[in-house]
């Protein structure tokens, strides 16, 4: 049986980067806290947490406390917050998060009206929401556009979630042109979501099954999935290597794998060594 895995597959370069940070500051800090997950990935997490980082869910004093922000950024209220509880920052934000906020910061100053594309509740939505002085438009989806609010804005600037699937994007964007007289886009899909989407595009048509590893609170390995099963119905998506079934490997020559970005390269070895031994037996 032939494996091929995806290049992209696993951490990009902005989780990395964020899970060095915590565990270096782990190392030189006593007590280390932090407002939810760094990343979407249960593996990950636990690593975090083995390594001494507690998760809060809101703020408290911070005297002699260190406060780790995930890499998916935060609001300028949570961080004005916390510098007045006294916690000392740490920022593990991903740099194209940070570039996102102040596109995002610079048009609004401008008299744009913000528009983000993305997913609403999503941490790194609520990041870029919470950089701004005025209210900004969430668009998930083409059929979730509020034509109400749209049709009635003269200039928009408009950016996108860093882990937003291009197609709906681009869906999404020429809908609100039909709308709004003056627009300036940055598009703010990151390099790693642009190459993980461009090889999805391809592997499942290739591969006789498609292999989806990654956390289902991921957003980015859920738009990988989607793509994926659109393309090939042998499409499994899984946490790690226990969930795979040999059932899913019966007469099958070829198997495509790939991973989200917060899924790290020791989940990805055990899926193949799962399959490998799954295939031998």
């Amino acid at each position: 049986m032939e494996i091929n895995l995806a290049k992209s597959a696993g951490f990009c370069f902005g989780v990395r980067k964020a899970i060095t940070t915590a565990l270096e500051t782990a190392k030189t800090q006593k007590s280390v806290f932090m407002l939810g997950d760094i990343v979407h990935n249960e593996t990950v997490v636990k690593q975090i947490q083995d390594a001494g980082i507690k998760k809060i869910n809101r703020l408290a004093r911070g005297k002699n406390r260190t406060l780790l922000i995930r890499a998916h950024g935060c609001s300028k209220e949570t961080l004005q917050k916390a510098l007045q509880s006294g916690y000392r920052i740490i920022d593990a934000t991903c740099p194209m998060v940070k570039e996102i906020h102040k596109i995002a910061l610079e048009l609004e100053n401008r008299g744009y009206q913000i528009i983000i594309i993305g997913d609403k509740k999503h941490d790194e939505v609520l990041g870029i929401v919470g950089q701004l002085k005025s209210k900004a438009i969430i668009i998930d989806k083409p059929k979730n556009i509020p034509l109400v609010e749209i049709k009635n804005i003269r200039k928009a600037g408009i950016v996108a979630q860093s882990t937003q699937d291009l197609d709906n994007l681009t869906a999404i964007l020429e809908l609100l042109r039909k709308y709004i007289p003056e627009i300036i886009f940055h598009n703010t899909i990151c390099n790693p979501t642009r190459a993980k989407q461009s090889e999805i595009k391809i592997m499942p048509l290739k591969n006789d099954i498609m292999i989806i590893i990654g956390s289902k609170t991921s957003a980015n390995t859920k738009r990988i999935y989607e793509i994926s099963k659109s393309l090939n119905k042998n499409t499994y998506w899984v946490n790690g290597a226990k969930e795979i079934k040999k059932k899913w490997l019966l007469k099958v020559k070829s198997v495509g794998i790939t991973a989200g970005a917060s899924t790290p390269e020791s989940s990805i070895k055990q899926v193949i060594a799962k399959i490998n031994t799954l295939a031998l037996n």
